[in-house]
C-alpha cells in the first residue's frame, strides 16, 4: 500500500488491547491518532457494559461521540481500530463510520477479539461505503478478557510492514 496522510482512530475500554495496536500502527507509519470517546462514558463494572453494549448493538444504537482532534476529511487512509463486542464493531465506532465521508479514502480495518471475531473486519469496511479497503488485521488476546497478547507479534508486525511501504 502506498504510504499517504493517514490517521488511526479507535476505541478501547478495559484494558488497552485496541490501543496498544493502535499505537504500533501509528508510530511505525508516522500517522496522527486519535481515540474515541463517547459523551456519556459507559459503566465502569465490567458486566453493566456488556448489558449497555449488547443493547445498543441489538437496537441500532449508535452513541454520541466527542469530536475528535483530527478531522477525517484531511486523511486519504483511515485505519480504524475496535473491541469485538457482540461478533462486530463497538457502538462508538459505528458511531465514528456514520460520521465519515468515505468517498476516495482507503479505510484500513482491525479488531481486538478474545477469539470470536465474529464479523467485525467485514462490518467495518461494509460501514465506510466509497472507501477502497486496506490490509486488516484480527488481533486475539486472551480469552479471559485480559491483555496477553495471543496473535504472534511477528504478523502484527507484517501487517504494519504491509500498510507502511
Amino acid at each position: 500500500m502506498a504510504k499517504k496522510n493517514m490517521l488511526v482512530v479507535y476505541y478501547s475500554w478495559s484494558n488497552g488491547n485496541t490501543e496498544k495496536i493502535a499505537e504500533q500502527l501509528a508510530d511505525a507509519c508516522g500517522a496522527d491518532l486519535a481515540r474515541i470517546e463517547t459523551v456519556e462514558p459507559y459503566p465502569e463494572e465490567y458486566d453493566a457494559t456488556v448489558k449497555q453494549a449488547q443493547d445498543e448493538i441489538h437496537a441500532g444504537i449508535t452513541p454520541e461521540i466527542e469530536p475528535l482532534e483530527f478531522d477525517p476529511a484531511s486523511y486519504d487512509v483511515i485505519a480504524v481500530g475496535t473491541p469485538t463486542w457482540w461478533y462486530t464493531m463497538a457502538p462508538a465506532v459505528r458511531s465514528f463510520m456514520n460520521g465519515v465521508d468515505w468517498d476516495g479514502k482507503t479505510v484500513v480495518a482491525f479488531s481486538t477479539s478474545a477469539g470470536w471475531p465474529g464479523d467485525t473486519i467485514e462490518d467495518l469496511v461494509s460501514a465506510a461505503p466509497g472507501a477502497t479497503a486496506g490490509p486488516s488485521l484480527e488481533v486475539t488476546f486472551d480469552s479471559t478478557g485480559g491483555s496477553s497478547q495471543k496473535t504472534p507479534q511477528a504478523e502484527v508486525d507484517a501487517w504494519i510492514a504491509s500498510i507502511n511501504r
